[in-house]
């Protein structure tokens, strides 16, 4: 089996010795960038964009290229399972996603079928496949998928929401039928996620973007129950979580099956060393420190970097990139990780 050359972050999931902190970010394959924006004008829609596996490895290796990460996260979208499953998604541009009918009854949910990779999500594997060979075994390469919760939330919303009103209505009024499309969707999940590792994926993420919506007893039931379910699953590669804003359920993350903890950037470091002290941390720079001076974007670095340690880190942002975000702040902070001097042990 051939050896990744830059395995930082492999290592760093696993709680092996590491030479230095290794980095990769969230949205680092985007708008930031202009030679992604070029190559998206090529596309008349999003969809197709992310569904041709040359383009799609194309965006994924831009930032390798241009920003000196240490790990490639594939170029997609976590709704290609609703559409997968059966309940088809527009990406409207500066609006974001819509579906034309969502999920409104019972007989709405038996409709979708559990997800087949192999026949819905095979340009995603390709392209997987196609990115690996184009790395050659130069840097890890991560899959990814959103958590159930957070697929449930636009399926029954039907749309991008700043309260998902609807769709957290469908926990009090129908929790029955809420469990059994969550457990489509995961069914769904595991599916895919086990697709992207047969394909090449070297470690994978499970983003609830909408984890803090939630109130602590809902979430554990209605979202971290079904995130256990995945991670007891998935064996085969390390595994990240990152739950936005769920600040409540850090200590129950420490319980589950996976490597690595993404913390947000209202997460206080020490506070989560103490409340999931056998895992790997990633994260959790504010995105919004790289609109200021490179002055600042080194101290606040330094500051990240100082109060993680040398050991189970992996920096990330505490989201993804902002598009108006200068590329080349961007890339100076990942040089300040890069060249930062803990006392690293060999």
């Amino acid at each position: 089996m051939n050896k990744i050359k830059n395995d930082l972050i492999l290592r760093a999931a696993k709680g092996l010795k590491v030479e230095r902190t290794p980095i990769w970010l969230m949205r680092q394959a985007g708008r930031i960038l202009p030679e992604y924006r070029a190559l998206r004008e090529k596309f008349p829609d999003f969809k197709t964009y992310i569904k041709t596996p040359e383009a799609v490895v194309e965006a994924t290796l831009q930032p390798i290229k241009a920003l000196g990460v240490d790990a490639a996260i594939i170029f997609s979208d976590i709704l290609v399972i609703p559409e997968a499953m059966g309940l088809n998604y527009e990406m409207v541009e500066k609006k974001g996603p819509y579906f034309p009918k969502k999920i409104e009854t019972l007989a709405d949910i038996e409709k979708l079928k559990i997800a087949n990779p192999e026949e819905t999500l095979s340009y995603v594997t390709k392209a997987i496949s196609l990115t690996k060979n184009e790395i050659n075994y130069e840097i890890p390469l991560i899959g990814f998928a959103g958590a159930p919760w957070t697929i449930f939330a636009y399926m029954t919303e039907g749309s991008g929401s700043k309260t998902f009103s609807n769709a957290r209505k469908w926990l009090y009024c129908n929790p029955e039928y809420s469990h059994i499309l969550l457990d489509k969707i995961t069914q769904s999940t595991i599916l895919y996620l086990k697709a992207q590792i047969k394909a090449g994926a070297d470690m994978v993420q499970i983003f609830d973007s909408w984890a803090g919506i939630l109130p602590p007893q809902q979430y554990f039931e209605f979202s971290l129950k079904y995130i256990t379910q995945i991670c007891d699953s998935i064996t085969e590669v390390p595994i990240t979580v990152f739950a936005k804003d769920a600040y409540f359920a850090r200590a129950e993350m420490a319980k589950l099956n996976c490597q690595v903890v993404g913390l947000d950037w209202c997460m206080d470091i020490a506070e989560s060393r103490k409340l999931i002290p056998n895992k790997t941390l990633q994260g959790n720079f504010d995105p919004c420190n790289l609109y200021a001076s490179k002055e600042i974007i080194k101290k606040e670095a330094e500051k990240m970097l100082n109060s993680f340690g040398s050991n189970r880190y992996i920096a990330n942002l505490g989201h993804g990139l902002y598009p108006d975000i200068d590329a080349d702040k961007v890339k100076y902070f990942i040089e300040v990780v890069q060249n930062f001097n803990h006392d690293f042990v060999i």
